[in-house]
């Protein structure tokens, strides 16, 4: 799911041009990109959503959110803060990432941040603190006692990511005894009951990420098959996938067609179409809804992408559309509707080109819409990210095209009161 999926930070970014070298083509990164392509003319209203199927079935309600383990380090971001900003109430699953993909088996992401960090009364859901002697203490324990406040949430562990997906392809080699290894740590008897199912999130099968897959179109989806025949039919198989919707791109190299039979739904990661790893630009929207004129890249944005895996067989409800809950800018800009140049990657708050919307709707406000989400231009910083209203937008297209919900990267990008997530239908 980067941004900023990554443990403890996930760059996508910079892989564009690893994979360009490598598959002789630009990359989504996300999914972080090579751009190419003229300066396009100024488009500064709001895409109308995508006409809707001639027959579309009713949309889901699904609202999938991601918290990440790193998260309680820098960004002090805790389970405790899902129930205060009144976000638990309108989750109906957690993703919680990442764990780690290695030797072909499943392993723990952070043991302290996973299971062992002691919390204080105030730092606690419940208001009661930690103790030495229990047998299971950080997020872990915290996601449980948030499960018991929300009886009908599910907590969903995350495995892989941008940094972690290098593992997939060893696991590839034995997807039953892989299977074995993910089932027997997720039903682990010290949290078996906080977990409700897997995500697989492998960046990217038979494609190119921060390293490059070639274990076949196929192996994807034997990974999921054996995935499926392992949990059963009682726990949740579910996987983030790439957003590519480019002609032969990362889409076309797996059949997530043929795959679909295995999973409870998909996840398509519609942001980072584009960012700063391009330094000089063209600034573009690194979430667009639809194309538009003088968009970087064909089949970069979320309308393409889920035509595409429909097209490959996907049914709707097994689609979730992305949002991010953060902007990626450039700096060096001095024009202020999507197209210019750019000297580099604008400040942000942990790591350059990017910044969460908490920060950015007060340090630069949108001026903006293109394609259906929002730009900023402030001094010479230029900013995308989506908004309440653009939202809003992304809804009445899940709804039109009867998608199965909605899910976002990630819960501490939005504010304290949950703004984005109420955006969110």
């Amino acid at each position: 799911m980067f941004g900023p999926h990554r443990p403890r930070a996930r760059f996508r970014a910079f892989a564009a041009a690893v994979c360009t070298a490598a598959l002789g083509a630009t990359l989504l990164g996300v999914a972080g990109t090579a751009s190419a392509g003229a300066t396009p003319a100024s488009t500064t209203r709001a895409a109308a959503p995508a006409a809707a199927d001639a027959t579309p079935t009713a949309a889901g309600s699904k609202v999938v959110g991601y918290f990440t383990n790193w998260g309680v380090y820098q960004r002090n971001y805790h389970v405790r803060n899902i129930e205060t900003s009144g976000s638990a109430d309108k989750l109906t699953h957690i993703n919680y990432a990442f764990g780690n993909v290695t030797g072909g088996k499943c392993a723990i992401g952070d043991s302290y941040a996973d299971y062992e960090k002691a919390y204080t009364a105030d730092q606690s859901v419940d208001g009661v603190a930690d103790t030495w002697d229990q047998d299971l203490r950080g997020n872990f324990n915290q996601l449980r006692k948030l499960k018991k406040l929300h009886p009908d949430l599910k907590i969903i562990w995350s495995f892989g990511g941008w940094t972690w997906s290098g593992g997939f392809g060893e696991a590839a080699k034995n997807p039953a005894a892989f299977a074995d290894s993910c089932y027997s740590l997720v039903e682990d008897p010290r949290w078996a009951d906080v977990f409700d199912g897997i995500d697989i999130d492998w960046e990217y099968p038979n494609a190119c990420g921060l390293t490059c897959d070639t274990s076949g179109r196929e192996a994807y989806g034997n990974l999921l098959a054996a995935l499926r025949a392992k949990f059963g039919t009682n726990n949740l198989v579910t996987s983030a996938i790439t957003a590519d919707a480019s002609d032969g791109g990362k889409i076309d190299a797996v059949d997530y067609g043929g795959a679909a039979q295995y999973v409870d739904w998909y996840n398509p990661m519609t942001y980072d179409f584009f960012g700063a790893w391009d330094a000089k630009g063209p600034t573009a929207p690194h979430s667009p809804l639809t194309s538009y004129d003088g968009i970087p890249k064909d089949g970069f944005n979320s309308e393409a992408t889920i035509a595409k895996l429909k097209a490959q067989g996907v049914p709707a409800s097994k689609l979730l559309l992305g949002i991010g809950f953060y902007g990626r800018g450039w700096t060096g800009v001095t024009q202020a509707a999507p197209g210019g140049t750019a000297t580099g990657a604008a400040p942000g708050t942990y790591e350059a080109g990017i910044e969460d919307y908490k920060v950015l709707k007060n340090s630069c406000p949108a001026t903006g819409t293109v394609a259906g989400t929002a730009y900023a231009h402030c001094g010479t910083n230029w900013w995308s990210y989506d908004t309440p209203a653009t939202i809003s937008t992304k809804m009445a297209y899940k709804n039109q095209q009867g998608l199965g919900g909605t899910f976002f990267w990630e819960l501490s990008g939005d504010t304290t009161d949950g703004e984005l997530i109420k955006a969110i239908d």
